[in-house]
């Protein structure tokens, strides 16, 4: 298998964490999202939207890191990343299409880019709108998680499953634009268990070799 990937793509940590659990080898692939690379003809005849990640296991290319990391589970089913019930599953899916779709796309690359550049908004600006989708986001997360009993040592029950493989990468991405997190004890708890993990632990961006 072959991951195309940007260190710092909050997508591409989530396969990469979902890869590493499965004890599955790739090949790592890095796609320079500030250089452009995603935008190379070869690489857009792999992945017509020019995001990431892209995963490609001998002719299969699979696009997006929820289906991806679906299909990484279906194909390679233990250790499974989602709960063995449909309610379970149903409520790690939410979880995990809170962040994927419902904050992270509102901070992606391209957003902030069509923000400053075409839009003309200021650095202060920008950076409001992006404190304002992650606080907004994680205080609804934080809320739902805190009280369901279903919620344990990770975002359901006492074992990852792609609802944690979605939170550390969006939490990442807080600290390092520095959003305050100690609103969301719930979620940094479960963070804090995660990424003492050895499969996190390689995943995280900093230690990718595209890091600068």
């Amino acid at each position: 298998m072959k991951l195309y990937n940007y260190f710092r793509s909050s997508a591409a940590y989530r396969v990469r964490i979902a890869l590493n659990l499965k004890g599955l080898p790739f090949d790592y692939a890095p796609i320079h999202l500030v250089k452009g690379e995603q935008h190379a003809q070869a690489y857009r005849a792999l992945n017509r939207q020019e995001l990431v990640p892209t995963l490609t296991d001998g002719e299969t290319v699979v696009t997006q890191s929820l289906a991806i990391i679906e299909y990484l589970d279906e194909r390679h089913p233990e250790p499974p990343l989602l709960p063995s019930t449909p309610a379970g599953r149903a409520r790690a899916r939410a979880i995990a299409l809170a962040i994927a779709c419902d904050i992270h796309p509102l901070n992606n690359l391209r957003v902030l880019r069509y923000l400053t550049r075409t839009l003309g908004i200021g650095e202060e600006a920008k950076d409001a709108w992006y404190r304002h989708w992650i606080e907004t986001g994680l205080a609804a997360l934080e809320g739902q998680l805190a009280a369901e009993p279903t919620t344990g040592t990770f975002c359901h029950g006492d074992a990852p499953t792609m609802a944690d493989i979605c939170l550390v990468p969006q939490l990442a991405n807080a600290r390092r634009t520095n959003v305050p997190l100690d609103p969301y004890p719930t979620l940094t708890r479960i963070d804090a268990s995660c990424r003492v993990l050895d499969a996190f632990g390689r995943a995280a961006p900093d230690r990718q070799p595209d890091a600068a």
